[in-house]
């Protein structure tokens, strides 16, 4: 039982610094990458302490502790799903409306250049 404890606490600091070099060297943005570290020390503090399942469980009421992880595992991946779509709502409004101020500036450029040439017969009708 020892080793597992120490394979779970190893495992959970080794992801703590993969981490944290994933942000260092800017592939994962903080905010993700501080969920992360949080899931990391989580394991870290299991492998450490185990009888702290146990505990929680029993406290909380529920007799078989594992079934305490996998309900707090569903939880936090139910919030990252959730906080996922969250971002990519907001992505994808951004990208419509910066494609709508696009849009409005290729229309604006677009009646100025008519309006110049226009004015000035002697310019080229050439447009892009």
């Amino acid at each position: 039982m020892a080793s597992l404890q120490t394979t779970t606490m190893l495992l959970g600091v080794g992801l703590a610094i993969l981490i944290l070099y994933l942000i260092r060297r800017d592939h994962l943005y903080l905010m993700h990458g501080l969920f992360w570290v949080a899931v990391a020390a989580a394991a870290a503090l299991l492998g450490a302490w185990p009888g702290l399942v146990d505990r929680i469980a029993y406290s909380v009421g529920i007799s078989y502790p594992p079934a305490l992880l996998l309900l707090f595992a569903c939880i936090v991946l139910f919030v990252k799903a959730l906080h996922a779509d969250m971002v990519n709502t907001r992505i994808e409004r951004d990208v419509r409306r910066l494609n709508q101020r696009l849009a409005m500036l290729e229309s604006d450029m677009e009646s100025l250049s008519r309006n110049t040439s226009s004015a000035s017969p002697a310019t080229s009708s050439y447009h892009d």
